[in-house]
């Protein structure tokens, strides 16, 4: 048919370090300190995501909504169906993150993301996103969350009182804010 086989030799190299990688995955993930599946479904959410936003149309449509949604109706896009889908990716999301936090707490606690909304608010804002809507991206998020998860554990080794972590955490979103504000006005 026309199509070149590749070279032997080649072919045994490639199967054998493409099977030296999955054992080598297999036995981490079985060993007793091995990788978290928190870790993996974070990077495969991460991965999708920014893939969505950079290569598709609809992340595309979602930053012009963002942006303007007056604007973004008027160039022919479907804000309302836009809207929804994004709330559904919403609520699948907040879904898979309860689950995740019940099977690491090994019961389901009606409280258990309480005070939660603060870190990732600040976490968004730091990483990069705007008050005034159509900038961001994953990877600032994810940066952000990283910073505000880095501060939180910092503050209780350091034995910071839970309400003075607030104020903290305030005080860094109030920053964060202020700092996109200023920004914007001199722009």
């Amino acid at each position: 048919h026309g199509y070149e086989a590749e070279p032997f030799p080649l072919f045994v190299i490639k199967t054998l370090v493409g099977s030296a990688l999955a054992l080598f995955l297999v036995f981490q993930f079985a060993s007793y300190r091995g990788l978290p599946v928190v870790l993996l479904v974070m990077g495969v959410l991460i991965s999708l995501f920014v893939f969505v936003t950079k290569r598709m149309t609809i992340g595309r449509r979602i930053y012009a909504m963002g942006g303007n949604a007056k604007a973004a109706q008027l160039s022919g896009i479907n804000t309302e169906r836009l809207t929804l889908l994004v709330f559904i990716n919403m609520g699948v999301l907040s879904a898979l993150g309860g689950l995740i936090i019940a099977a690491r707490l090994g019961q389901a606690v009606p409280a258990a993301g309480l005070g939660s909304e603060l870190d990732v608010i600040a976490a968004v804002f730091i990483g990069g996103a705007s008050a005034m809507g159509g900038v961001g991206q994953v990877i600032g998020a994810v940066v952000g969350g990283f910073i505000m998860g880095v501060m939180n554990n910092g503050m209780s080794i350091m034995g910071v009182n839970v309400d003075w972590q607030q104020v903290v955490k305030g005080l860094v979103l109030l920053g964060a804010v202020i700092f996109d504000v200023y920004n914007k006005n001199k722009a």
